[in-house]
């Protein structure tokens, strides 16, 4: 009985250093695994400011008649 109890305590110990070893691991490596939430707020901020601009800078007069021109000619192209 005695031999067993051994047998289990080293199978405790060994089961033991290896979760502490996963968890000094994986605490460095899941700090830099992916975004956090903030930062996919900034990101989505971001990429809405990003819209915004292209979408005022497209519209505006200068570029929406160079695009509408580009666009009549690209159509009366002849074949």
């Amino acid at each position: 009985m005695n031999k067993a109890v051994r047998a289990m305590r080293g199978a405790a110990v060994r089961v033991l250093r290896a979760v502490r070893a996963r968890a000094r691991l994986g605490a460095g490596a899941r700090g830099d695994a992916g975004m956090a939430t903030a930062e996919y707020a900034m990101g989505l901020v971001a990429a809405v400011a990003f819209a915004v601009v292209l979408y005022k800078v497209v519209t505006s007069g200068a570029v929406s008649a160079e695009l509408q021109s580009i666009v009549k000619r690209a159509l009366d192209a002849k074949v």
